[in-house]
């Protein structure tokens, strides 16, 4: 689907064009330019309580004049928008013209008013947030033909190209996010993963370089490789590098946490929900989602992507409950819950990115319930070892209004991961699991500037609209752009 700009309602050639309305008060300009053209009927209809104007009700009045196009009434409220009640306008919006057979649809952008962001930033939402509205999971329903819709184009009111760039690109990005997050277990496995790393290096020109278990091996990454020892899936280190940037300066990187199923081996989970955990994998999704996003924006800098994969399975073979594995940085790891798989195959990883001399590094990974019960679905846990690093992702999360917020990371909770037998344990007890959880990883990331995000709350939805979400790709890919100017 293509995204583009436009500056005139009245010239604008669209098959149906989206109008803004608020509840009281004068018509926005475009609106009221087009009120003109139907002889008031939109004020009559705010008037007589028809369309009441309320945030993201909608009307549609079609036309009976080939030469104009239909209308689609949105209502905003009596006051400027909310991030939340903007993203509630947009749904609305998308599920209105997804089912509808216009081609060519025509937002008049300049009527929309929302809290502390200017034209182009909701320009930049808009963008990405209608083209998220259109994801749809395809391939293994019988009926997958019919989902298609008829909207070829979407026109945006303004005048800054790589705004709307910026916005379409970041959705195209979330949608791989939500695809890969989506997949069934025995479709995305590591060596799927793998796969799709090799297809991006095809289809974009970046290195692609892939560590399977015995190079893994040799090099000393036998807390990852512990991970994947009782699944009969091979586990993965996979390594892209996108070179915008100049030759010799050195990356950002980000890190994504790839477990493809998580049964919690041999500390099994419950069976209830377990099939949830396909999108344990969701870190390394959003890492993928953000790659695909930068090499279709092309900004200059130096990013590398790095996922560390694996399937957490029970079998004869696995790691057991108070074994003792030895990391790549030396330290050894007393494992006390098999199901505190993530940060086994993150410490690693984080000890191999430091032969990149990386500028930052950031880890994506749905790490931890204790996440979700301090911060629900709303914010994303952050924690950082350098405060600048933690800002930088503050100002990307407003920007893109992908919500985050700092957790703690004190060295009085380091104590809790104290092993009476190696030189730390993989669990700290009932308390403050998150922060434990980042305390383990901080212990592999001395050498360079880091932050976390756990993402166990916001990457996907349970229940009736159980799916990938596609976050933090948003925020991501604002972080490496802010990095690029």
């Amino acid at each position: 689907m293509k995204t583009e700009l436009f500056n005139n309602v009245a010239t604008v050639d669209a098959d149906l064009l989206v109008l803004f309305v608020p509840s009281e008060g004068e018509l926005p300009a475009a609106t009221a330019q087009w009120d003109e053209k139907l002889n008031g009927q939109i004020l009559a209809l705010r008037e007589q309580a028809v369309f009441k104007a309320s945030v993201a009700q909608t009307l549609l009045l079609p036309s009976t004049d080939a030469a104009q196009p239909a209308v689609l009434l949105v209502g905003t409220g009596k006051d400027a928008l909310s991030d939340m009640k903007l993203k509630k306008v947009v749904g609305a919006i998308g599920s209105q013209i997804k089912g509808l057979p216009y081609a060519n649809v025509a937002l008049a952008a300049s009527g929309l008013a929302v809290n502390e962001r200017g034209s182009d930033n909701v320009n930049t939402l808009l963008a990405q947030w209608l083209n998220e509205s259109f994801y749809e999971f395809k391939g293994f329903k019988q009926d997958d033909a019919e989902k298609t819709t008829k909207v070829e184009t979407l026109l945006i009111e303004g005048d800054n190209e790589a705004a709307v760039k910026v916005g379409a690109a970041t959705a195209a990005g979330s949608a791989f996010t939500r695809q890969l997050g989506n997949l069934p277990g025995n479709v995305c496995t590591p060596s799927y993963l793998a796969s799709q790393a090799q297809q991006l290096g095809e289809e974009y020109g970046i290195e692609i370089e892939l560590l399977d278990e015995t190079k893994m091996d040799e090099l000393g990454m036998h807390c990852l490789l512990s991970v994947g020892r009782g699944s009969d899936q091979p586990s993965y280190l996979i390594v892209m590098h996108y070179r915008g940037g100049k030759e010799d300066e050195a990356p950002h990187v980000l890190l994504g946490k790839g477990i493809t199923f998580d049964t919690g081996g041999i500390s099994l989970k419950p069976g209830a929900k377990m099939d949830e955990m396909k999108y344990d994998m969701c870190g390394s999704a959003s890492v993928f989602g953000t790659m695909k996003a930068i090499c279709e924006l092309k900004p200059a800098l130096n990013f590398t992507a790095v996922i560390a994969a694996a399937e957490n399975m029970p079998s004869g073979r696995a790691t057991k409950p108070g074994d003792i594995v030895k990391t790549m940085s030396g330290k050894t790891v007393e494992v006390l819950n098999t199901d505190a798989e993530g940060r086994l195959v993150l410490c690693d990883a984080l000890t191999y990115i430091e032969r990149f001399k990386p500028q930052s590094v950031v880890d994506i990974a749905t790490l931890t319930g204790a996440c979700i019960v301090a911060l629900g679905s709303v914010n994303s846990g952050m924690y950082a070892n350098k405060q600048d690093v933690a800002d930088a992702l503050k100002a990307a999360s407003k920007e893109a209004a992908d919500k985050l917020w700092q957790m703690p990371l004190d060295e009085e909770y380091q104590q809790q991961l104290d092993s009476n037998f190696a030189d730390i344990a993989n669990i700290g007890g009932p308390e403050a699991g998150s922060v434990t959880a980042a305390c383990f990883l901080s212990r592999f990331t001395e050498s360079y500037p880091w932050a976390h995000l756990d993402i166990a709350g916001t990457a996907w939805a349970g229940g009736a609209t159980k799916g990938a979400s596609g976050r933090p790709v948003g925020l991501l890919t604002q972080y490496l752009l802010a990095k690029a100017n």
